[in-house]
């Protein structure tokens, strides 16, 4: 039986070791050879065998140097985003104070000054916070108004805060009216698919009365809640009639509730049954965050007065 043999154990070396010393003695003459010589043929070896190695760190480099002016650009691109942002969110709260203290400039009636806090908890989106009470005259089924009109109504008053809801809550209703006073109805709120779809729906139309959409409905001053004459929203178009003798409306409010920050708060007050007056000498017609343009009643037996297109 043949036994096992260690090629490595031969006197004489193997290749490897061949090939070993031979990349010793290229190295010690390399390292003598003259400056000229030496950068000849490194160019040579650059060119010939390092190159695709020389051409992938060139490549390398380049990424991490564009790699990082891409991001510095990016966080400069963030930060002019961040700037714009503010700007437009500080310019459009601007034009909502204004509007606001414009409409409480010409508001007869007493009011307090209120701002808006969302509790921001599940369930509650329809709920906002109010940082004013009883000791300031506020109760429950005080309106709450802003300046373009209706966002809601104080559902419960505390000593220095209260409860309220806008018109996206089930509960929400409203008796309204076109504005001669020709055709009167209920609102309540109806759920869209989201909720910068909610839309609110005018109820209880005789069947034999028809608005055009376009329409602008107030406050009617029934039921002793709301005063007469406060922008609600205007006709969409006709929904569904029920039972077959009343027709139904779908209407665009005016006032988006998400933007409800400083708000006005209608306090119990003899002689603010009619307020319609004050939303007559409202902002020009076309402007993008204006109220509606509210005439006055001309007795126009209900057909259509254009409001903005919100």
């Amino acid at each position: 039986m043949s036994t096992y043999t260690n090629d490595s154990d031969g006197t004489e070396p193997g290749r490897s070791g061949w090939i070993a010393v031979g990349f010793f003695l290229l190295s010690l003459l390399l390292l003598y050879l003259p400056p000229g010589p030496q950068q000849r043929l490194a160019s040579l070896v650059r060119g010939t065998v390092l190159r695709p190695f020389v051409m992938t760190q060139e490549g390398l480099a380049r990424r991490r140097v564009h790699a990082a002016e891409t991001e510095a650009l990016q966080r400069t691109l963030d930060s002019l985003a961040a700037v714009l942002s503010d700007q437009t969110t500080l310019a459009e709260e601007n034009d909502r104070l204004r509007r606001l203290l414009a409409l409480s400039e010409r508001l007869s009636a007493s009011y307090v000054a209120a701002s808006v806090i969302r509790p921001g908890t599940p369930g509650s989106e329809s709920m906002f916070l109010l940082d004013a009470g009883t000791r300031s005259g506020v109760v429950a089924n005080t309106p709450v108004i802003m300046g373009r009109g209706l966002l809601g109504v104080v559902r419960e008053s505390r000593d220095n805060h209260a409860i309220g809801m806008d018109w996206t809550h089930p509960e929400f209703r409203a008796s309204a009216m076109t504005l001669d006073g020709s055709v009167y109805g209920l609102v309540q709120a109806t759920q869209g698919l989201f909720r910068e779809a909610d839309r609110l729906l005018l109820d209880g139309i005789p069947f034999h009365q028809e608005l055009e959409p376009g329409t602008v409905l107030v406050t009617s001053s029934l039921g002793g809640v709301y005063p007469r004459g406060i922008p609600i929203g205007t006709v969409v178009d006709e929904a569904d009639s029920h039972a077959g003798w009343r027709r139904s409306y779908r209407l665009r409010p005016f006032v988006s509730p998400g933007e409800a920050t400083h708000v006005l708060l209608l306090v119990p007050d003899s002689g603010r049954d009619d307020i319609t007056g004050i939303w007559s000498r409202e902002a020009p017609r076309g402007s993008d965050h204006g109220v509606a343009e509210v005439p006055r009643s001309t007795g126009d037996t209900g057909r259509a007065v254009r409001g903005p297109g919100l």
